[in-house]
């Protein structure tokens, strides 16, 4: 097991190690049933490998199956929604995807759905709410909090897709 681990997060070559060409971060409550679900099935209908958190076993502990697909994954794609930061499990795969991308050169697509870009950036709007909160329930361990927020504005840097301006 201890061999494996070296070569995790490798986008530039398939190994036995990856398992899977996307990773899905995604709010469930704001996206699962809607743009998720579509872009998984767009994704496996073109025989693109790509991981959903509803591909857990039965009995598995969610934390540890999160990191293995993350870290068995070509690429990941994050889809920030207005509520992406009020779950602490997004946030924390968010930190771990942000590790990949930048230990192993991970390929990271931020997307963002119903949200503008500089929202998730300075945390305003419902990231503002969601941090006032998470500043309230981890107060002993701010630090924690603090490398959610680093991870939020580097991920909001990076080129990828804005959803938020569309017609409705």
């Amino acid at each position: 097991m201890a061999s494996s681990s070296s070569s995790f997060c490798s986008a530039a070559t398939i190994s036995p190690q990856e398992k899977h060409d996307v990773f899905l971060s995604f709010r469930g409550d704001d996206t699962r049933n809607n743009f998720t679900s579509h872009l998984y099935a767009a994704l496996r209908g073109k025989k693109i490998e790509t991981y959903i958190d509803y591909q857990l076993e039965r009995g598995e502990k969610i934390a540890p199956a999160l990191v293995e697909a993350i870290e068995k994954s070509k690429l990941s794609v994050i889809i920030f929604s207005k509520n992406y930061a009020s779950s602490t499990w997004c946030l924390d795969e968010l930190a771990h995807i942000l590790r990949c991308k930048e230990s192993k050169g991970q390929v990271v697509i931020p997307i963002f759905y119903d949200i503008d870009p500089s929202d998730v950036r300075k945390q305003q709007g419902t990231y503002a709410d969601a941090f006032a909160q998470l500043e309230q329930r981890f107060k002993d361990s701010l630090d924690k909090v603090h490398k959610w927020r680093d991870a939020l504005r580097e991920a909001a840097k990076i080129s990828g897709f804005d959803n938020s301006n569309k017609a409705g």
